[in-house]
């Protein structure tokens, strides 16, 4: 007993690659080795095969085993040792997987995956944009950086990475130039609204310098600091809490104002606004806008320009990025009609 418990201890202690090695060797071995011994009853290794397996993970169909001395005395080494070598390789593997789990848990795994949505930094903010992303039924995987001990959340298609973002490692364990977009969130943690948005500006060139081609989003604190920006590629800046104010003060003055933008921002009411590209027989912004109303949506811009109203004869360009407001329905109608 001493001995069996020295082994099984051995076993355990021992690296993962040379245990499941020892286990197949021992495996392999056994198969032949019965059919070596009792031709008859093993008539090919594989029999032998279904027998050690069956014996090792102590099922035991009983529809074959053997008959001679030789064969028996082997099953019995294999019932003390082979069945104790299951037991840890089995206890190995449960290791493994939890270790596993665990790691992408505390965001410790990259992210190999590509055409993903990046938020940085974990807020009640990211909350409800990750919530907008599900919304859109964005088909993506979401990835969001942060230093939190644990992922803040557990959702399908959602992946966390723990890590200073300003840190080249974590970006590029977060496979930041396969992105398709990045969203960078002040930092809630820091009080002083200078230092939030020197901390953005420092994570915002990292980006840029890893990843120009990147569509980037950043949230800035104070509106005079994105000149501080100018050096940094950035597609869009939101102020904090603009929106909001804007909102309430135009709340007061005409309720149809923040209504209209309110539905707009949010999928829960009313209808949205969607992105679509140009269809084949439009020429102009006039017949792109009069095809899309006899359709029942309104084209209002063309990416982020606005004014399309007042160049309806102008040609479309073949890059154009045609926003329209529908409800979800219709838009699903037209884009199938392309």
């Amino acid at each position: 007993m001493p001995l069996l418990r020295q082994f099984l201890l051995n076993l355990v202690r021992m690296n993962n690659v040379m245990l499941f090695s020892f286990t197949f060797v021992l495996i392999a071995i056994s198969s032949f080795l019965m059919w070596f011994l009792e031709p008859d009853v093993f008539t090919d290794p594989f029999v032998g095969l279904w027998w050690t397996m069956t014996t090792l993970t102590t099922v035991g169909y009983g529809d074959v085993s053997p008959t001679t001395v030789f064969g028996r005395l082997y099953a019995m080494f294999l019932f003390i040792v082979g069945i104790g070598l299951i037991g840890v390789v089995i206890g190995k593997v449960i290791d493994i997987l939890t270790g596993f789990s665990r790691r992408r848990e505390e965001g410790r795994l990259q992210y190999k995956g590509k055409d993903h949505i990046l938020l940085i930094g974990w807020s009640r903010k990211t909350d409800f944009a990750l919530k907008e992303i599900k919304e859109f039924e964005y088909p993506g995987d979401v990835v969001i950086i942060d230093q939190l001990p644990k992922s803040p959340v557990d959702l399908e298609n959602v992946h966390y990475i723990q890590g200073d973002p300003a840190n080249d490692e974590t970006l590029l364990k977060a496979n930041l130039s396969e992105a398709r977009a990045v969203i960078l969130f002040a930092d809630p943690l820091i009080e002083d609204l200078s230092l939030i948005d020197g901390k953005t500006l420092l994570i915002a060139t990292s980006i840029e310098r890893m990843a120009p081609q990147v569509h980037t989003t950043v949230e800035v604190m104070v509106e005079h600091h994105i000149r501080n920006f100018k050096h940094v590629r950035v597609n869009h800046f939101l102020v904090s809490g603009e929106m909001i104010s804007s909102l309430a003060v135009r709340s007061a003055l005409s309720e149809g104002h923040s209504s209209i933008v309110a539905q707009l921002v949010s999928r829960k009411h009313g209808d949205d606004l969607f992105e679509m590209k140009r269809r084949p027989g439009w020429r102009t912004y006039r017949d792109a806008f009069h095809a899309l109303l006899d359709e029942g949506a309104t084209l209002i811009a063309d990416g982020g320009d606005l004014g399309i109203n007042r160049k309806l004869d102008e040609e479309i360009p073949p890059e154009a990025k045609l926003q329209i407001i529908c409800s979800k329905e219709k838009y699903a109608e037209i884009v199938s009609k392309r």
